[in-house]
C-alpha cells in the first residue's frame, strides 16, 4: 500500500515503503508509468527516490484531493500499464593509476589484488535507483558486499568529472567537480551531464550500468572521440530477471 500526504501548497508525496530494494523499486517505476500515461492536468512533475515519489502540481488546475483520489486508482491499476525496457549503459572505465588513486586500499582492505577488484567491480549490472545530489549523479543499487569499504576520514575537497568510487556499500560516477569522501578507484571519460544536450541527463533511474574497463590509451581515444562528438555509447535491453522487471 501507498501512503500520500501533502508537504507543502504545491507538492505530494507518495511513499511505498522504508526499505530499499529491487522490489519497492520496481513498483515505483510502474507507478510512474502510469503517470505517463495518464498525462493527468495540472501535474507539473514528479521526482522519484528510494522510496517516494514526490509530485509537484498547480492546485488553481487540480485540487489535492482529486489529485489524491486520482494518484491511488492510478496505484490500484499500476500493474496493467506496460513499462518501458530496462536498458544498460556501458561504461568504459580506466581503473587505478594517479585518476584512480584508492584502488590500492580497496584491495588492499579486503585482501585482493587490484585486478580482482576491477573483475567485481565491472561484473555487476548496478539499478539506478535515482539521480540526484547533484544533476546527472546516479544512485546505484547492487555493490558486491566484497567491495564495501569505508569513507575517507577527511574528504577531498574535488574529484574529476567522470571519477568512480566506492563509499560504504555504494558505488558512483561524479558528473562534475565535487567534494567527495569517497574511494575512487577509476575515472570514465564519458559525460554524464551536459546541459547542451537534448536530454541533459545520460542515465535514467529505472535503468542498469556495467563497468567496462580499459586501458589508459582506450580512455584517450574515446576521450578524442567524445571531444569531436563522436562517440557513441554502447547500450543493451536488459534481460528480464525478476517479475517486478
Amino acid at each position: 500500500m501507498i501512503e500520500i500526504k501533502s508537504i507543502g501548497d504545491l507538492s505530494i508525496q507518495v511513499s511505498f515503503g522504508n526499505q530499499i530494494n529491487e522490489e519497492i523499486h520496481r513498483e515505483i517505476q510502474r507507478f510512474i508509468a502510469g503517470l505517463k500515461e495518464s498525462k493527468i492536468k495540472g501535474i507539473i512533475e514528479w521526482v522519484p527516490a528510494y522510496c517516494t515519489v514526490v509530485i509537484y502540481y498547480q492546485p488553481e488546475v487540480i485540487s489535492y484531493h482529486v489529485l489524491e483520489k486520482i494518484l491511488k486508482s492510478n496505484y490500484s491499476n499500476a500493474d496493467k500499464v506496460e513499462r518501458e525496457k530496462t536498458i544498460v549503459y556501458e561504461i568504459p572505465v580506466y581503473y587505478g593509476g594517479e585518476t584512480g588513486p584508492d584502488l590500492p586500499f580497496v584491495a588492499s582492505y579486503h585482501q585482493l589484488s587490484e585486478e580482482e577488484v576491477v573483475s567485481l567491480h565491472s561484473s555487476q549490472e548496478y539499478l539506478i535507483y535515482m539521480m540526484g545530489f547533484v544533476p546527472g549523479f546516479p544512485y546505484l543499487g547492487g555493490l558486491p558486499p566484497s567491495l564495501a569499504v569505508p569513507r575517507l576520514e577527511h574528504p577531498r575537497p574535488s574529484v574529476q568529472a567522470g571519477a568512480v568510487g566506492i563509499g560504504g556499500d555504494q558505488t558512483g560516477i561524479y558528473p562534475t567537480k565535487v567534494p567527495s569522501g569517497w574511494r575512487i578507484i577509476g575515472i570514465t571519460p564519458v559525460t554524464l551531464f551536459d546541459i547542451n544536450r537534448p536530454s541533459p541527463f545520460l542515465f535514467s533511474a529505472g535503468n542498469y550500468i556495467k563497468f567496462r574497463p580499459i586501458d589508459f590509451k582506450e580512455y584517450k581515444k574515446i576521450q578524442r572521440l567524445i571531444a569531436n562528438k563522436t562517440y557513441e555509447l554502447i547500450t543493451y535491453k536488459r534481460e528480464k530477471k525478476y517479475d517486478c522487471d
